[in-house]
């Protein structure tokens, strides 16, 4: 009897051992998406995390039953297209891209895999999707309506600096699609202002460095730094740069403030890779997103760094300091 007993159990034992081995062989395979962004990865950690709480909300967890394929440009936008070929023969289930350089490469490269998109302009404008409420074809994303604000900023900037009437902007020649209508918006409302103003490119390191020295010689009364991926990738040298040349600068993300820029106004970027991280779940549970409406910023914000602006002898108006989202001691 005893004999009968080990030998059961022994088989249950056994089979206890077979039985995992069977689950884990009828776990479905891990879904892989594709994620493009011009810049390093390094400039992208906290943006990353806003992504991957997205696709955690909607059921999806890398490294669990989710693979994310990175590509990153590093700074050079002429890589783009050969990394968005490469996602497309690995045969990503979705693409998400950040800026109009990485979305236009994408969009060359295939029209059936699924497609996300952040950008600053407006996307149909760009030809990205034919409305932003039945967005047609393979793809749809988030509007950061950096573009829309330009006027705003300027004029905040005016609010902190009073006395300025020549400002700098800083612009990346390789992102057209974001500097034109930057430089459009930017010139009316100057010659509304009577604000004459300095456009200054910089498409690399050397460049952004060239850009200052041009103004420590030139001496404008204030910064505007366009609202592009390259120029956000490279936001600590940026805000160093302009405290170091004692300019009042302006910025389309919280995020120079936070490494000491002076002043941003602009979209909650976090909230937008949170949004695509979503979207890209929705898209691998079955959604199509031809019928996802293109998420547009619903809340603009306003930050200041008061330790910075008294760096630079500033004193931020009250009337300022009433209307900040946030306030940077």
């Amino acid at each position: 009897m005893v004999h009968a007993t080990r030998r059961q159990l022994i088989t249950l034992l056994g089979g206890a051992a077979v039985w995992p081995l069977a689950a884990r062989a009828q776990q479905p395979p891990k879904a892989v998406i594709g994620f493009l962004d011009p810049r390093s990865p390094e400039a992208m950690a906290g943006r990353l995390t806003a992504f991957r709480q997205g696709l955690k909300e909607t059921g999806y967890v890398e490294g669990e039953n989710l693979t994310i394929e990175y590509r990153w440009g590093e700074g050079n936008n002429e890589r783009l297209p050969a990394l968005a070929a490469d996602l497309v023969r690995q045969g990503v289930a979705v693409i998400a891209t950040v800026g109009p350089p990485a979305a236009f490469a994408v969009k060359a490269t295939t029209t059936t895999i699924p497609q996300l998109f952040i950008v600053a302009e407006d996307p149909v404008r760009l030809g990205l999707v034919a409305s932003l409420a039945r967005p047609g074809g393979n793809r749809t994303g988030f509007n950061l309506l950096n573009s829309e604000v330009v006027t705003k900023r300027l004029e905040l900037l005016g609010a902190l600096v009073p006395g300025a009437r020549r400002i700098a902007v800083l612009v990346n020649p390789a992102d057209a699609s974001n500097t034109e209508p930057t430089l459009r918006d930017l010139e009316a409302t100057a010659r509304a202002m009577t604000l004459q103003i300095q456009v200054l490119n910089a498409d690399s390191n050397r460049e952004i460095d060239a850009a200052f020295e041009a103004m420590a010689r030139d001496r404008p009364d204030a910064l505007f730094v366009a609202a592009t991926p390259y120029l956000t990738g490279r936001r600590v040298q940026l805000a160093q740069l302009a405290t170091l040349h004692r300019l009042p600068a302006t910025y389309s993300q919280r995020d120079f403030v936070e490494v000491g820029g002076l002043m941003s106004y602009g979209t909650n970027v976090m909230d937008a890779f949170r949004q695509i991280g979503v979207y890209a779940g929705r898209i691998l549970k079955g959604a199509k997103p031809a019928e996802l409406p293109v998420v547009q910023a619903s809340k603009l914000e306003l930050v200041i760094n008061i330790q910075t602006a008294r760096m630079l002898g500033l004193t931020v108006p009250d009337k300022l300091l009433s209307i900040a989202d946030e306030v940077i001691e």
